[in-house]
């Protein structure tokens, strides 16, 4: 059993990490923003803990993440919260938890980001400038994290939806992003594969929905 920190508890995919975690037997602690969302994380089974990423340092935050065995970032933004917020919440903060997670004397760190960022075309599929900023945040966390010597994995989902998890996936250095989507239940399953997984450190995949149940995608390429 791991006792793991979620990053963003209370976003979408956070949510069903969660649950999944719950399901699996292991502990977590949700790091969320406001009281409410602490509450929400308890009643999921969890430790919640109020912290605003963007107003605390890597100090406060390690000592939240003390006892922890892994940390899962899947913290955001969001739509339509600014050119501003891509910069200090998808990359600030997933530096500033990579930093507290050293700090706190732990290795594992998983990271969600999103599929294509590396590749300069992705920012134009939609000409926004929110979309740019995002498209540039996550792409620069990912290089930071890949450089701050944690164990680290990185899943790059294709577009996010609400439908119900299949648990099946295609799971790849890179997948067809044209017209691929996923549901946020599939990407949180896929974390708790990755995290029961070690051989899967060091690697950075792209997912989208597929037709190979989760644990055998993931096996296949470790």
């Amino acid at each position: 059993m791991a006792r793991v920190a979620i990053i963003g508890a209370h976003g979408k995919i956070g949510q069903e990490l969660m649950r999944e975690l719950y399901d699996a037997g292991h502990d977590f602690v949700g790091i969320a923003r406001g009281e409410e969302h602490a509450e929400d994380i308890f009643r999921l089974g969890g430790e919640g803990v109020t912290l605003d990423l963007e107003a605390t340092d890597a100090a406060t935050l390690a000592a939240a993440l003390e006892g922890c065995d892994a940390v899962v970032f899947t913290a955001g933004a969001g739509p339509n919260s600014g050119v501003e917020r891509k910069r200090t919440v998808d990359y600030g903060a997933s530096v500033l938890s990579a930093e507290a997670a050293q700090a706190a004397g732990i290795r594992r760190f998983i990271q969600i980001s999103a599929a294509g960022v590396d590749d300069p075309s992705t920012k134009t599929v939609v000409p926004d400038p929110q979309w740019a900023a995002y498209v540039d945040a996550k792409r620069d966390a990912d290089a930071r994290l890949r450089e701050s010597g944690l164990d680290w994995t990185i899943l790059r989902p294709t577009a996010l939806t609400t439908a119900d998890g299949t648990g099946r996936i295609e799971l790849a250095e890179h997948v067809d992003r044209a017209n691929g989507s996923i549901p946020r239940a599939d990407v949180a399953a896929t974390v708790l594969a990755v995290l029961e997984n070690p051989g899967t450190i060091g690697e950075q995949w792209e997912l989208t929905g597929g037709s190979t149940p989760i644990d055998e995608a993931v096996s296949r390429l470790v």
